[in-house]
Order: structure tokens, then sequence, then C-alpha cells
């Protein structure tokens, strides 16, 4: 595996993702648990996973298209959160 910095957010930029980031991790987590018997919640957290999942790309994309970032077929970036720097990583 490579890594190679192809560039820098603003700490306002990675907090964004970081909190989707997060909430992406936390509704993985739960989806582990919840199951389809209880209707209400499973269909609540479907449709949170799906926003948080478009919002977490669209974030990538935004970025990628400001920034014109290096890309790589089989790659995909990494965010630094302290650092808010940004690494192409490739297989």
């Amino acid at each position: 595996m490579n890594r190679k910095k192809v560039g820098q957010v603003t700490p306002e930029e990675s907090y964004e993702i970081q909190i989707l980031f997060e909430r992406r991790n936390g509704l993985n987590e739960l989806a582990k648990i919840v199951t389809a018997d209880n209707t209400e919640l499973y269909e609540k957290l479907v449709k949170d996973l799906g926003e948080t999942g478009s919002k977490f790309q669209n974030w990538w994309d935004r970025m990628a298209d400001k920034y014109q970032w290096e890309s790589a077929e089989n790659g995909n970036w990494e965010i630094n959160f302290e650092t808010c720097e940004i690494y192409l990583v490739t297989m």
C-alpha cells in the first residue's frame, strides 16, 4: 500500500468530514445490532445511513473538484484529521 500526500483542506473542512465520518461509523455499528424486526428504527437507520453516505461522498467530490487532487484508478483518498492533509492511498 502506498500513501502520497496530494493536498490539504482547511480546519473547517476537516471538521465537516470528521463529523460525517464519525456519524457514518456510529450508524454502521448500530446497524450491526438493529434488526428488521424493529421496523421503525430499522427504516430510520437505513435512511440515515443513506443520507450520511451521500453527504460523505459529496464532501469528497466537492473537495476533489475544489483542490484538484491527484487520483488513481484503484486508489482512494484519506484525511489526517489532525493535520488536515489529504493522502492518495493505492494498493
